[in-house]
C-alpha cells in the first residue's frame, strides 16, 4: 500500500506560480513511476506530467509543456510538479498518482495508487 498526500494549492492570478507537492508515504517509491493529473469541473480527469522512477525521464501533456515541470526527490519520497505561467483554465483539482509499469502512459487506468488532490484556482 502506498499513500499520497498532496499539498502546495492554492488561489492565485494568472501569471503567477506555483508548486505542487506529493510525499508518499509505504513501499519503496523507487518502485514506481509518478504521475500528476487534474480534474476541472464537469470535465474528465486529464493527463499533466509523468516522471520515471529514477527521475531521468519526463513526460508532458501539450497544454502545459514549457510551463510545467515535474521533478522528484526519493530521497524525501516526494514528487513536486512546478506550475509558472498559470492561465484560468489550468483552474482544477491536482492529483498525484503512483504506478509500477515502466514507459509512458497518459491514461488514468493503470495507476495503482491515487492522492486526495489539491485545488489550484487560477483568477484572471
Amino acid at each position: 500500500q502506498v499513500r499520497l498526500v498532496e499539498s502546495g494549492g492554492g488561489l492565485v492570478q494568472a501569471g503567477d506560480s506555483l508548486t505542487l507537492s506529493c510525499a508518499a508515504s509505504g513501499r519503496t517509491f523507487t518502485s514506481y513511476a509518478m504521475g500528476w493529473f487534474r480534474q476541472a469541473p464537469g470535465k474528465e480527469r486529464e493527463f499533466v506530467a509523468r516522471i520515471n522512477k529514477s527521475g531521468s525521464n519526463t513526460y508532458y501533456a501539450d497544454s502545459v509543456k514549457g510551463r510545467f515541470t515535474i521533478s522528484r526527490d526519493n530521497a524525501k519520497n516526494t514528487v513536486y510538479l512546478q506550475m509558472n505561467s498559470l492561465k484560468p483554465e489550468d483552474t482544477a483539482v491536482y492529483y498525484c498518482a503512483a504506478d509500477r509499469r515502466i514507459g509512458y502512459y497518459r491514461a488514468t487506468s493503470g495507476y495503482d495508487y491515487w492522492g486526495q488532490g489539491t485545488q489550484v484556482t487560477v483568477s484572471s
